[in-house]
């Protein structure tokens, strides 16, 4: 009996160190801040998709980096390309500056960049989703659903203006307050945003059309470098 008794407690002390560890819950938010250090970011890559319902309207590459500062995301250089045609855009501060087929018509001799003031999302056919953003970043999680390691929900572009700097830079008319966009957010396994997927239905002279986009993430806190073109390249006039 007394055996038995030993290899019953022994059994049970096995039993106990055998059981699974329970993983802590993952903190987006604090694992975001912990990487935001001035003069690091992140880098993103990705597709734009439109269609009226029927057939692809057309698609979109896209490619950047966010660079952090004191205060956020202090600038940002993206490019763009559909088809054959391609943009850039880098903004610092409250300047941006663009180049590309848009632009490059209208500029001056010898100038390659178009700068006005603008700290915003390009247009409305870029991610609107920015989980560079800590209070973004919150209210997403918080009025997402959360399964596994995605989190998945909708916000209209009002809300989404109060909290995302990113958004409300862009100046988008108050009659699209209303817009619904839905959102996927896929979660590392430390807790860091690694891929986003929106999309947003809008009337378009009579004909609704849905965009799409999807953006993956990588290299949250490593260095990056973001610079104006050279001002001698430069116009704040378009012809």
């Amino acid at each position: 009996m007394k055996k038995a008794i030993v290899l019953t407690a022994a059994f049970a002390a096995l039993t106990v160190a055998a059981a699974p560890v329970q993983a802590a819950p993952k903190d987006p938010v604090g694992a975001l801040k912990a990487k935001m250090v001035p003069g690091h970011g992140v880098r993103f890559t990705g597709s734009v998709r439109w269609t009226d319902g029927t057939s692809d309207q057309g698609a979109r590459d896209i490619k950047g980096v966010f660079q952090f500062g004191g205060k956020g995301v202090a600038a940002y250089d993206i490019t763009m390309k559909d088809g054959d045609e391609q943009e850039r855009v880098i903004a610092i501060g409250e300047t941006a500056y663009y180049s590309g087929d848009l632009v490059g018509s209208r500029l001056p001799d010898g100038k390659t960049w178009y700068k006005r003031q603008s700290r915003g999302m390009p247009d409305s056919w870029s991610q609107f989703i920015n989980p560079a953003e800590p209070k973004t970043l919150a209210r997403l999680l918080e009025l997402g659903k959360t399964k596994g390691d995605t989190v998945s929900g909708s916000i209209t572009l009002k809300e989404l203006k109060a909290v995302s700097a990113w958004v409300s830079a862009a100046k988008f008319k108050r009659e699209f307050d209303g817009l619904k966009i839905s959102y996927t957010l896929t979660l590392s396994s430390s807790g860091l945003v690694s891929r986003v997927t929106s999309a947003y239905t809008k009337p378009d002279s009579g004909t609704d059309y849905t965009s799409t986009v999807e953006s993956g993430y990588t290299g949250w806190g490593s260095k990056v470098s973001v610079k104006a073109p050279a001002p001698s390249t430069v116009s704040s006039k378009l012809r």
